[in-house]
């Protein structure tokens, strides 16, 4: 059965973390760009999505990932990856996305 997609987000550090757990598919699309979107905009400057509890993300996923890559880009904000397994954390290479973002080995590391 498939794990089905949670978010939430939380402040540490002054920092704003989403805190990403399940599948990342298409499905995680609106929960994921509204999460983002409800940070107040002078948060957004800096933002780590922590993937500690994902256990899944196919190209939908990654298609969104890069979606809010994009829209922070743009605005000159920040968006760090943490806690990637090392099979999300090849896949992440393999796309292209660690030209883009940060990859913290831990959320303490990212924190840091």
């Amino acid at each position: 059965m498939a794990e089905k997609f949670n978010i939430r987000h939380s402040v540490e550090k002054n920092v704003p973390v989403v805190h990403l757990a399940g599948e990342i598919t298409s499905d995680a699309e609106d929960a994921l760009l509204d999460c983002y979107n409800s940070l107040p905009e002078e948060q957004l400057g800096h933002v780590i999505l922590d993937f500690l509890e994902t256990r899944y993300i196919n190209s939908s996923g990654i298609a969104i990932l890069i979606q809010l890559i994009t829209r922070a880009a743009d605005k000159k904000h920040k968006i760090e990856f943490s806690s990637l397994s090392p099979h999300f954390r090849k896949v992440m290479d393999i796309v292209g996305l660690t030209d883009f973002v940060q990859i913290h080995d831990s959320l303490a590391d990212a924190l840091e």
